[in-house]
């Protein structure tokens, strides 16, 4: 063979090759088409899912750069974009917390955080945090579906997107795209102090863990649809601090537009109940007398920082992450002081509290689903002795309340002190807000959780607990100590998440199938409740007498 014959051989050869290859990746692509769906892009660059029955799941996504160093109470700022293709099959880690509690200064009552599993126990929390997860249907023919952002628990000290408790998995398997992200909390999340206020004035200042939501939704809003999500079908909902957060959110003029329909479970909405204190001015809410920077000079002050100048705040950043977590230790014969880390009025993107907000009917008219468990007890605000000094907390409502509490004489004392708490943290703040939102035209469905897995039943023979809905709502129930879940576990299971997954969808929770969900009438004496029995229904709210007849709470 001469040369130019040999030449003429190798051109054949790899024209032949490259068909080849051309036609076996496409043959591949045919066989597998959801191999596809696996990588999507992102705006900082291309994301490896992880497929398993149905369901593909991205996991620790960045949503903003690390929050560290000089971004340490700062908004959170635009992630670094990558190049090549991101695996995403694990968690990032937890924001920064208390390991098996709240940290020093945690507000009374607040839960402890839930534990992260798996490899994230070995890593333990981190300030770099600041990663959301989505999970969403194997079928690359999925498009336009709604969209469901979880914000979780933990009085705002604690809690992770990691949890098994919330896993997306069960949502997506109804049709629904499933997001939940992670943001600071404690000091890292909430955090005044005057160098900070100076320092970018045109910043937003002081609430960082709502920074972080807000970044996490405009996230959602640019990249959901390479997801097959539809951006402008989005619903957020959350559990205690993360119901709260739902509420600052239906009153925040920075997050509208951001969602659609809203879920809050056992959030409150009543001022005091985990909401907002003055940035400055000390004095001025009889609810927080010490406002924000006074908190943030104290705590510098007890790190052996002194002044409030870019100097001391410099000294601030450049504490290691678990000094700003755990405080100064206390003094020989001295406690521990204690320095507030919950949401606060900056003036910018937390203007006024919920309450403030749905009084003044200056809410979003979006539809709202909200409610509370059967024995939903938050925190221990109300503390009593005797009966009498129980009913005398009441003033001049004092013998309505002996009726509504002890209409008989024969309740005893710790469940009556129990079911005021849940009354004064959790029900009629949930009434107060369903009134406001029903007055303002908004649909809106208000419910009690009643029911309680039938392995726990011994434990928790006052109703469902704080928290108790969420497995129901997320289809994640699992063996306790007492088993696994019964059929008629997972048949409530079914109906509650068919509820949300309608909501979703429509803004309307009822579907075929479904006991009827009537729309909320303020000021009726009416409620949906998922009953002890694992029926549903409407009909009388067992707790509004023990409610003030004026509506406005006790």
């Amino acid at each position: 063979m001469n040369t130019r014959h040999r030449k003429l051989f190798i051109a054949i050869c790899l024209i032949a090759a490259t068909l080849f290859n051309s036609a076996r990746a496409q043959e591949a692509t045919k066989s597998k088409p959801e191999q596809a769906s696996r990588v999507v892009r992102v705006d900082s660059g291309q994301l490896q899912g992880v497929d398993a029955d149905g369901v593909i799941s991205f996991k620790g996504i960045p949503f903003a750069a690390p929050p560290v160093g000089e971004l340490r109470w700062r908004p959170p700022q635009p992630a670094p974009k990558w190049t090549g293709v991101r695996q995403a099959a694990e968690f990032g880690r937890p924001c920064m917390q208390g390991r098996g509690g709240p940290p020093p200064g945690a507000r009374p009552g607040a839960p402890a955080s839930a534990a992260p599993t798996g490899a994230l126990a070995a890593q333990g929390p981190s300030e770099d945090c600041l990663y959301l997860n989505v999970w969403r249907p194997a079928d690359p023919a999925a498009r336009n579906l709604p969209v469901m952002v979880w914000i979780y628990g933990g009085g705002f000290v604690g809690g992770s997107s990691s949890s098994p408790n919330t896993s997306g998995v069960q949502f997506v398997k109804q049709g629904v795209i499933l997001v939940s992200m992670n943001y600071r909390v404690g000091r890292f999340g909430f955090f005044a102090f005057p160098a900070l206020s100076s320092e970018r004035p045109n910043e937003n200042k002081g609430n960082y863990a709502y920074m972080d939501q807000i970044a996490a939704l405009q996230w959602v809003k640019r990249n959901i649809a390479a997801f097959g999500g539809n951006p402008n079908n989005v619903t957020i909902f959350g559990f205690s601090a993360g119901g709260v957060s739902v509420h600052s959110m239906l009153a925040s003029p920075q997050a509208r537009g951001l969602f659609h329909k809203a879920i809050v479970h056992s959030g409150g909405s009543r001022d005091s109940v985990l909401t907002a204190r003055p940035m400055r001015a000390d004095g001025v809410d009889p609810n927080y007398p010490v406002s924000a920077e006074t908190i943030g000079v104290n705590f510098a002050k007890s790190m052996g920082i002194e002044g409030t100048d870019q100097a001391a705040l410099a000294r601030l950043r450049g504490l290691s992450a678990d000094e700003v977590l755990r405080g100064a230790p206390p003094q020989p014969g001295g406690t521990v002081l204690s320095y507030e880390t919950t949401p606060i009025l900056d003036g910018r993107l937390i203007t006024e509290t919920a309450e403030t907000a749905y009084k003044a009917r200056r809410q979003p008219r979006v539809p709202l689903m909200l409610g509370s468990n059967s024995a939903d007890t938050a925190g221990n605000r109300i503390k009593a002795r005797t009966k009498d000094e129980f009913f005398a907390r009441y003033g001049q409502w004092s013998a309505e309340a002996k009726a509504a509490y002890d209409p008989d004489g024969t309740t005893d004392l710790a469940t009556m002190v129990s079911r005021a708490n849940d009354d004064f943290g959790q029900a009629e703040p949930a009434r107060f807000a369903a009134n406001a939102f029903a007055a303002n035209g908004s649909p809106v469905y208000l419910y009690m959780f009643s029911y309680v897995p039938t392995a726990m039943r011994e434990q928790a023979r006052a109703g469902s607990p704080h928290g108790g809905d969420v497995p129901f709502a997320f289809g994640t129930l699992g063996g306790g100590r007492g088993g696994p879940p019964t059929p008629e576990d997972q048949a409530v299971s079914r109906m509650m998440q068919s509820y949300w997954v309608n909501f979703a969808r429509t803004g309307d929770p009822n579907g075929s199938g479904l006991p009827t969900w009537p729309r909320h009438v303020a000021r009726k004496d009416q409620i949906f409740t998922f009953r002890p029995d694992g029926s549903a229904g409407a009909g009388p709210d067992i707790r509004k007498a023990r409610f003030r007849r004026d509506g406005e709470g006790h």
